[in-house]
């Protein structure tokens, strides 16, 4: 499966890039924007364009000048744990122990690396359709027998238990959930997490949940934990991350919260492929989760501005973009007349210079969708608007 964000940011990325090149990547007649000097509105790729808290970049410079924080980190410094332990207190209420908390490089990294703990060959995961790569590409390296549930529009994209085939249900040996999810930018309701509790302890599942986007919730509903809710420690784990809430996605520092027993045996694993996370990377984390959630506020109120100002404008352009509940994102369908999300974020780039991800980078099920990151500012949001209806790629 091609990943056409990387992609795509490779191309824009050098202005230098012939003919052949470009050619050789995308076919014949591809213009690419940039390379005439044509402004490039970058809507692929969900890395936050808002600064990190300054408390957690002082942080991360003040260990930076200590020698002996260069050195391998083997474990988290307990002073990271107990920032995890208080953020998820305060802003969750749940209650955790030391032994439930492992750091991770990125919740990529984790979700790539724990099916590593979880599955044996051919052992069944049920992963969302469509999904972020991951989440099938971590079970399928551990050698895991994929089985898809089908995230359907008409139901805000919230996974329907009941329709899970009892037979596979009862062969599963663990499934992936994500709210608010990624790529389909929907949150669901608090009630929806005891229905999936109750489901995993009838048919005896693991639910690994992925928690990147709590605090990006819009239109009333209430980003939260699925530990939040009673008898989830006894059937999963969730990873949170500090990427999206916090502005840190390059630092890479993430968390696998739950089950003790899993995340017992996770940190064997870890012990044999890692050395922890970079000592002063967990100093910036700490710092980041005992500051203030005012920021965290504010990113979401202008989070909710963007996406409300790109469905009216973009829609205005002649691209109606629906509004998303949940997510730095927006999953919108395509237009009509082009026969797959490939050819229209092609012909969008080469006529406009607005890049998005197609849906089917996501798998089949997000053939003739269409994703957006909200990473742009209002001002520029208009002017790719602008570009869009001044190109006429919708009038025709």
């Amino acid at each position: 499966k091609i990943e056409y964000e990387y992609l795509l940011r490779e191309i824009v990325a050098d202005p230098e890039a012939n003919s052949e090149q470009l050619e050789t990547a995308y076919g014949k007649n591809c213009l690419c924007p940039g390379n005439a000097g044509e402004k490039v509105y970058d809507f692929s790729v969900g890395t936050p364009d808002f600064v990190p808290e300054k408390a957690s970049m002082e942080a991360l410079l003040e260990a930076a000048h200590d020698p002996a924080k260069f050195k391998y980190a083997i474990a988290d410094i307990p002073e990271l744990t107990e920032a995890v332990i208080g953020w998820y207190k305060r802003r969750y209420g749940v209650d955790l122990e030391a032994d439930e908390i492992t750091s991770v490089n990125g919740s990529q990294e984790g979700l790539a690396h724990i099916g590593l703990t979880l599955f044996n060959p051919d052992d069944v995961c049920l992963v969302p359709a469509p999904c972020y790569p991951i989440f099938e590409i971590g079970p399928f390296l551990s050698g895991a027998h994929i089985e898809y549930y089908h995230l359907k529009e008409e139901n805000n994209y919230e996974l329907d238990l009941d329709s899970i085939p009892e037979d596979i249900a009862y062969k599963a040996k663990a499934i992936l959930v994500s709210y608010p999810a990624n790529p389909v930018s929907a949150a669901v309701r608090p009630e929806f997490y005891p229905k999936l509790i109750a489901w995993a302890k009838k048919y005896n599942v693991i639910v690994i949940h992925d928690n990147a986007y709590s605090e990006m919730t819009f239109d009333g509903y209430e980003g939260t934990s699925f530990l939040a809710f009673e008898g989830a420690k006894e059937v999963g784990v969730e990873f949170n991350s500090l990427s999206k809430a916090y502005n840190l996605t390059g630092a890479r520092i993430s968390f696998c919260i739950g089950n003790k027993q899993i995340i017992s045996e996770f940190k064997k694993l870890r012990s044999q492929i890692d050395y922890g996370v970079f000592l002063p990377v967990q100093y910036a984390a700490v710092a980041a989760l005992n500051s203030p959630m005012d920021n965290i506020i504010k990113n979401r109120e202008e989070y909710r501005r963007r996406r409300e100002v790109l469905s009216k404008e973009f829609g205005e352009a002649g691209w109606p973009v629906k509004l998303s509940t949940g997510s730095m994102f927006m999953w919108t369908r395509i237009p009509e007349k082009y026969k797959s999300s490939n050819d229209f974020v092609m012909d969008l780039m080469e006529k406009t210079g607005v890049i998005v991800t197609p849906g089917s980078a996501f798998g089949e099920d997000g053939e003739g969708y269409a994703r957006l990151a909200l990473t742009h500012s209002v001002e520029e949001i208009k002017e790719a608007a602008k570009a869009i209806k001044e190109s006429g790629i919708f009038s025709k």
